[in-house]
């Protein structure tokens, strides 16, 4: 009877012996080369997962030197294909730039015929418009290379009645 009064105040069971050690607490006697194959085991155990990080990096960085290197030479070829651009532009101004053309040269030779015939050797802008037949712009090309090809042999001036308008005029040497 008294197993069992003690059976309900104890409600966790028969109690261990006192001389009963857990598995967890019993102490292991390892010898040196048991010891260290178990920490060579756990070290490469821990250490997979980085050797792992550290091979996939390098296929990363090996990948952003394929990027590297496409976009560095990509890069040259834009660099390239302006230095071209340039050229060409720098070309087009300089043929743009080189005289004028044979209608100018034609036109101005008219102009120089038109006022050797007068006698006052002098004409307004708008009269020489009329006399070629052109627009503002045009005939001051004409005069332009006119003037450029004999200098010193030609002036403008304004007009005396109206100051607003000019009067080309050659000049006796």
């Amino acid at each position: 009877m008294s197993e069992i009064a003690n059976a309900s105040i104890n409600t966790f069971g028969i109690s261990p012996k006192a001389d009963f050690v857990p598995p967890s607490e019993q102490l292991i006697t390892l010898t040196y080369g048991q010891l260290q194959n178990l920490v060579t085991q756990a070290t490469a155990k821990a250490l997979q997962p980085l050797q792992d990080e550290v091979r996939d990096l390098k296929a990363t960085v090996a990948n952003q030197d394929e990027k590297i290197a496409a976009l560095e030479s990509t890069q040259d070829t834009q660099a390239d294909n302006q230095l071209i651009q340039l050229r060409l532009i720098h070309d087009l101004r300089e043929t743009t730039k080189k005289g004028p053309g044979k209608t100018e040269i034609s036109r101005s030779e008219k102009i120089e015929r038109y006022l050797s015939s007068r006698p006052d050797h002098r004409a307004t802008f708008e009269t020489l418009k009329g006399h070629l037949g052109i627009d503002k712009d045009l005939l001051n090309d004409a005069i332009k290379t006119l003037m450029g090809s004999s200098p010193g042999r030609y002036g403008i001036v304004r007009t005396p009645g109206d100051k607003r308008k000019r009067t080309l005029i050659m000049l006796h040497k």
